[in-house]
């Protein structure tokens, strides 16, 4: 029983950090109508300069965290108003294309920065934990969940309660309307897309501080993202948190009951079950 309550807590606080990561995916998704191939390689390059923030400044990585997303939002705008919205109207191919093609570059380009060595972001406290009925927790992966779940739960209220939210909603539902009532879709585009790769950012910062970063998680990390955007469907960030716990879970009963290396074929298994029994995600609307 206490095997399976650790368990539990594990895949908890795994699926919180996992739906942070697929946030931005999910809005760019959403919105732009754009799977983003290198949403994986934001994540990469937030756990970069959070390292090199903790490593070279010696500034603490949850304090480096706003920092980073700030500095992955300039580089999201910026490479959508120039890059991505040349082809905005393409057909889906011509941008799975494009975002391909930058996740190469930036990956390849990392590894020739930073080498492909394995780092760690480890502060002082890094293996302090405490015991919650009879479950180990370490301390900076249950930061790293509250913080996830918090810039979830921040982005919803954005999106719920704002102005410019109200504006990002409107355009992905109905773009002809929203252009009727004044909205500029290039602005509210390279705007979501700079919001998802700081999302992104903020992701690769808490993923440094709780696993390894080399140059190449990208790839792993954008087909989780992938999963959990179908799994929690893409029209509510609650619904992201809840793919994202979800997916926790099955990988943490996984490894512990059947082994870790057949975590991946869990995490697909259920991506292939949602697509047959509910395509638009178990939290979308079905039309």
């Amino acid at each position: 029983m206490d095997l399976l309550w650790q368990g539990l807590v594990n895949g908890i606080l795994l699926g919180g950090l996992y739906s942070l990561m697929a946030l931005g995916l999910a809005l760019v998704w959403g919105v732009l109508n754009i799977v983003n191939l290198a949403h994986g390689a934001f994540i990469m390059l937030g756990g970069y300069a959070c390292y090199y923030m903790f490593s070279g400044l010696g500034i603490d990585p949850f304090i480096a965290l706003p920092v980073t997303m700030a500095a992955l939002f300039v580089f999201g705008y910026l490479l959508q108003r120039h890059l991505i919205n040349l082809v905005i109207r393409a057909p889906m191919f011509n941008t799975l294309l494009l975002t391909f093609g930058i996740d190469v570059v930036l990956t390849y380009s990392a590894q020739i920065a930073f080498s492909a060595d394995f780092r760690t972001i480890n502060p002082s406290y890094a293996g302090a934990h405490f015991t919650w009925l009879g479950a180990t927790i370490p301390l900076v992966r249950m930061i790293a969940c509250a913080i996830a779940i918090a810039l979830t739960l921040l982005l919803w209220l954005f999106l719920a309660r704002t102005r410019l939210g109200r504006a990002i909603r409107a355009t992905a539902q109905n773009l002809v309307a929203a252009r009727l009532y004044g909205v500029e879709p290039r602005s509210i585009y390279a705007l979501t897309f700079g919001i998802g790769a700081a999302l992104a950012g903020g992701a690769g910062a808490l993923y440094g501080v709780v696993s390894q970063l080399n140059p190449y998680i990208g790839v792993s990390l954008t087909a989780k993202s992938f999963v959990i955007a179908i799994i929690g469907g893409l029209e509510s960030p609650l619904g992201v948190i809840a793919g994202g716990l979800i997916l926790g879970l099955v990988e943490s009963m996984t490894s512990l009951y059947i082994g870790a290396t057949y975590t991946d074929v869990a995490s697909f298994g259920i991506l292939v079950l949602v697509l047959i029994v509910r395509p638009t995600g178990l939290f979308g609307r079905t039309t």
